[in-house]
């Protein structure tokens, strides 16, 4: 029978999974203590938290919590989760940074988990190339605002122009007198 504190720990992981909009995963193999903190600070700043957990009670903590589990081939070695509970994007850029920085050999991206979806290595570096949150949105604000701003001058044509003529009668008015 498994001990009491694994049940636990299932608990806590599945409360905070069922927090997040992603999940990443990464081999930590040989990274020094100041690696990791260094790498724990700029996910934090991102909006996640790195998680080390056994691999197994964290498949349990994510089938408690409705999620898709990640490959078992994947699930082999000294894994550590990043979970994001902000903007996915953002994080999977530090995390991409962070295993593609040649001072370091030690992290090693291998997937993620994106709602529902799983990400491959590839997928998960595309993610990581996206603009964040905020000005993807003000992307799409423009785009849907640039119609009706095109609108507005074709319509304003007409009275400006009607304007324009009052004030040059006026202004020969004006000098006649």
């Amino acid at each position: 029978m498994p001990a009491k504190i694994k049940y636990e720990q299932v608990a806590a992981l599945r409360e905070k999974l069922e927090k997040t909009s992603a999940v990443f995963l990464a081999e930590y193999r040989g990274m020094t203590v100041a690696q990791s903190t260094a790498l724990r600070v700029k996910v934090r700043e991102a909006g996640g938290e790195l998680k080390v957990a056994k691999n197994t009670l964290f498949a349990i903590a994510m089938k408690e919590a409705g999620l898709v589990a990640f490959p078992k081939a994947l699930s082999v070695g000294p894994n550590i989760y990043a979970l994001c509970y902000d903007d996915p994007a953002t994080l999977a850029k530090v995390l991409k940074d962070y295993a593609t920085d040649r001072t370091q050999k030690a992290f090693v991206l291998k997937g993620g988990l994106l709602g529902s979806e799983f990400l491959d290595l590839n997928q998960l570096y595309a993610l990581a190339e996206l603009p964040p949150r905020d000005v993807l949105i003000g992307q799409v604000v423009r785009t849907v605002a640039a119609p009706l701003t095109g609108l507005v001058t074709v319509l304003s044509g007409p009275v400006r122009g009607l304007a324009t003529c009052l004030a040059q009668i006026r202004d020969k008015k004006g000098e006649a007198a």
